[in-house]
C-alpha cells in the first residue's frame, strides 16, 4: 500500500485460526492515515519504511486504578484476563478453561512484543474503568463456573470467582457503545 498499489486486505478467522481473504481491497495516498493495532503494534520493525516524526505510537493497556482496600491492589493481569475469557466466550467461542490454559503464552507473548517496546509509545491511554470489575462479574461468573475441577484450570477459574465476590454487581446499560468495554462484552457501535 505504502507503494500505492491496491492491497487485499485480509481478515484473521479465530474459529479457524486462519487468515481470510474476502475481497475488500484497499488503496493509499500520500494523505492516507496508517493505524496498526494489535501485539506488533509499537514493534519498530513493523513501521521501519515509516520515518519517526509521521508516527504516533499509543500503548494501550487496563491498568486498574482501584484496590480492593488499602493494602491489596488488583493486579492488572486479573483484570485483563477477565476481560479475554469474556470476549474468547462470546466471540472465539472458548471456553473460560481454554482461555485460562492459553493465558500463559499470552503472557509470554507480551514479554516478548509489547513491554519491550511500551516506552517507545507517545502516549500511553489507560482504558481500565472504576466500576469495570463490578460490570465484568456479571458476564465472567457463569462462564467461570463451567470449568469442571477435574482440569488444572479450575483452581484459577475458582480463584478468579473468589476474586470477583469481592464486587457489586454493575449494570451495563450505562456504558456507551463506543466505551473500550464494549468489545469484550456486546453492544459495541465498532465492528470487529
Amino acid at each position: 500500500m505504502m507503494a500505492g498499489k491496491k492491497v487485499e486486505m485480509p481478515v484473521y478467522n479465530f474459529h479457524t485460526g486462519k487468515r481470510e481473504y474476502k475481497g475488500e481491497f484497499m488503496s493509499a495516498d500520500e494523505k492516507t492515515v496508517f493505524v496498526v493495532e494489535g501485539i506488533h503494534g509499537l514493534n519498530p520493525k513493523m513501521s521501519g519504511m515509516i520515518p519517526p516524526e509521521n508516527k504516533f505510537k499509543i500503548y494501550v493497556s487496563a491498568l486498574t486504578p482501584i484496590g480492593i482496600d488499602s493494602h491489596n491492589r488488583i493486579p492488572t493481569t486479573d483484570n485483563r484476563l477477565l476481560r479475554r475469557i469474556i470476549r474468547d466466550f462470546r466471540y472465539r467461542h472458548y471456553s473460560a478453561e481454554e482461555t485460562i490454559r492459553r493465558w500463559p503464552s499470552v503472557r509470554r507473548g507480551e514479554n516478548k512484543n509489547i513491554f519491550p517496546f511500551q516506552e517507545e509509545a507517545d502516549v500511553m491511554f489507560n482504558s481500565a474503568l472504576p466500576y469495570e470489575l463490578g460490570v465484568i462479574k456479571v458476564y465472567a461468573e457463569p462462564i467461570l463456573q463451567n470449568v469442571t475441577e477435574t482440569v488444572p484450570e479450575y483452581a484459577e477459574a475458582q480463584r478468579l470467582i473468589k476474586f470477583l465476590s469481592y464486587f457489586k454487581e454493575f449494570p451495563d446499560n450505562e456504558i456507551p457503545p463506543t466505551s473500550i468495554l464494549r468489545e469484550f462484552l456486546t453492544g459495541s457501535s465498532f465492528h470487529y
